[in-house]
Order: C-alpha cells, then sequence, then structure tokens
C-alpha cells in the first residue's frame, strides 16, 4: 500500500491541493528517507538521532554514551518525532512517549540516523500510543536501602532510594560501599528492623523520590536518613 501511496504521489501534479500538499510532501520524504538511508554503527556519535524499529513501526530515539552492554545493547530514549516542539512533547506524552525514560536498545534494531521522511512510519503519526511492550529493558537502574523486620517477613519499608544510574558499574560500586557499611550494623540502626541494599530497575513514574547518586556522599545519605528515623 505504501509503495502504491508513494509512487502516486511521486506523480501527482503542481495542482495538489493546499489540504493535502502536507501529505504529498510528507509521502516524498519518507521516498526519499527508504532510498537513502543514512547507516549507523556502534562508535558514529551520539549528537544525531536515530531511526529505530519498535515492531512494523519506526520511531526517533535520542542515543547515549557510556552503556556498559557492549556493542550489541545501547541506551536510547524513544521521542515523539516532531521533537522539541511543544506540541509534540504534548502529543508525545499523551501517546507514552515521555513516560518510558532510557532504554537498552538493540543495535540490530536500529535502521540508521533520523530523517524527517520515517516521521509517517511512527506510531504518532497514526495517532497509536506505544505499546507496553517495546522490545527493549530499561537502561537505568538504582539502589534501594529497605528496612524490613527480622522474624522472616516481607514487611518493612524502604530508607533511600538512589537513582538513575546510567551504567550497572557505578551502581555496583556504590552497592558495594552501602554493604561495607553496613556490615555488623544491619539489625541495629533500626530497632526491630534488618537494613539492607539491593539492586533494581529505575522507576521513571517515581522519580521525585530518587536521589541523584552523582551528586551526594551515598554512605553519608544513609546515615543521615537512619539518624532521622531514629529520632
Amino acid at each position: 500500500m505504501i509503495r502504491r501511496m508513494l509512487s502516486r504521489c511521486a506523480t501527482t501534479s503542481s495542482t495538489v491541493a493546499p489540504e493535502d500538499q502536507a501529505v504529498v510532501d510528507g509521502f516524498r520524504a519518507l521516498r526519499t528517507a527508504l532510498r537513502n538511508p543514512e547507516p549507523w554503527t556502534p562508535g558514529t556519535g551520539s549528537a544525531r538521532d536515530i531511526a529505530v524499529r519498535v515492531g512494523p513501526f519506526v520511531e526517533r530515539a535520542y542515543t547515549r554514551p557510556g552503556d556498559d552492554h557492549g556493542p550489541d545493547l545501547i541506551a536510547a530514549t524513544l521521542v515523539h518525532p516532531s521533537t522539541p516542539y511543544a506540541a509534540a512533547y504534548l502529543h508525545g506524552r499523551q501517546l507514552g512517549y515521555t513516560e518510558r525514560g532510557w532504554l537498552r536498545c538493540p543495535t540490530s534494531s536500529i535502521i540508521g540516523f533520523w530523517q524527517p521522511g520515517y516521521a509517517m512510519l511512527t506510531h504518532a503519526a497514526t495517532g497509536l500510543p506505544l505499546p507496553d511492550d517495546v522490545g527493549m529493558a530499561p537502561a537505568h537502574y538504582a539502589l534501594y536501602a529497605e528496612a524490613r523486620k527480622r522474624n522472616g517477613s516481607l514487611d518493612g519499608y524502604t530508607l533511600l532510594r538512589l537513582g538513575p544510574y546510567t551504567e550497572t558499574r557505578h551502581a555496583q560500586r556504590d552497592g558495594d560501599r552501602l554493604t561495607a557499611a553496613l556490615d555488623g550494623r544491619e539489625t541495629i540502626l533500626v530497632p526491630g528492623f534488618r537494613v539492607t541494599t539491593r539492586f533494581g530497575p529505575f522507576d521513571v513514574s517515581s522519580h521525585q523520590l530518587f536521589t541523584d547518586p552523582y551528586e551526594t556522599d551515598v554512605v553519608a545519605l544513609l546515615n543521615a536518613v537512619v539518624a532521622d528515623v531514629r529520632g
């Protein structure tokens, strides 16, 4: 169907009605993008956006260097095709573009550098929300310091949320620091509870509950939180 429409647009005369011109221009741009893809390879830099396959659709994405998963994965976040305009942000929010955070994007799903012609192949172009499963796991990580009842139950609460971490090694480093600081004190810091830390995904929707680990001393922060709990 797309091929027939592209062919039709290619032969359309200059007498196209003004209200249809945007559609014609869009298909012409799509034809150009499909015929002349700009290849992307790992290490080519992150200054330009990329085009990524999400099921049968194509989406625009920002990339982020430093996610330590080797050449087969890169950290990327999906954005509305008309970013950075305000209307695009509002439309993107309605369709779920602003709620995904950074994702582990397989490099095999990258078509190439983003071109405006790909916009017609996005979920946004058809008014569809992004699916719950876009085929990419979260690429943000977090550390949680939790106080749990010492009777073995799961009753308790979270003392501290640290994140987002952009690399697993950073989260593991701080996790080791917190574990060392807790050594021998796990059961005495908060009476009746055992304090432990765990590594997990970063919850983008609850970002306001997290403390940026890159701007604080995580051990000093944990000690301050515990002191406050003890009153």
